[in-house]
């Protein structure tokens, strides 16, 4: 919540100019002068100390920089989407040509990719083989966020944008 100008019910602050020179504690009323006389707002940056700390700063700046935060909050705290793509061990090369060049899109976009390769049998060490090649292939725009998960049935990697 931004508080400034004739919302600030203190009757003192402790101001800061324009280029961050300390204007020390002055009245309100005052301030709000100074701010006029600046065309600058009175924004006050706490309201856990008494006299409140307020700054001037350049008229409209202060909502700007507000706004710029949320949404800087807002971007990083939604979680990053993973696509799965289902693979065989055998995989002809054309199949895998096409895989690879959705996978590179995808991490360039800046999403996730996460290969899974069915095993059935005695596919295992192909599946890894597999894996570590897809890796390879896709190092110069994506990397590894978790080794090569090899279990019973499938093998799997997660991979990241850089």
């Amino acid at each position: 919540m931004l508080i400034m100008n004739e919302k600030i019910k203190a009757r003192e602050v402790e101001l800061t100019g324009l280029n961050g020179e300390d204007l020390g504690v002055i009245s309100k009323d005052e301030a709000l002068a100074l701010a006029k006389k600046h065309k600058a707002d009175l924004v006050c940056t706490s309201l856990f100390s008494s006299p409140p700390p307020c700054k001037l700063v350049s008229r409209g700046q202060a909502k700007q920089d507000a706004v710029k935060e949320k949404k800087g909050q807002q971007g990083s705290s939604a979680p990053i989407k993973v696509k799965e793509f289902r693979l065989s061990a055998h995989i002809e090369e054309h199949d895998y040509d096409t895989k690879l060049s959705q996978m590179r899109k995808l991490l360039a976009a800046g999403k996730a990719v996460q290969p899974v390769i069915r095993i059935q049998g005695k596919e295992g060490e192909a599946a890894r083989k597999l894996l570590e090649q897809l890796v390879q292939d896709l190092a110069e725009v994506g990397k590894k966020e978790t080794g090569l998960q090899i279990s019973g049935k499938q093998a799997t990697v997660k991979l990241l944008p850089i």
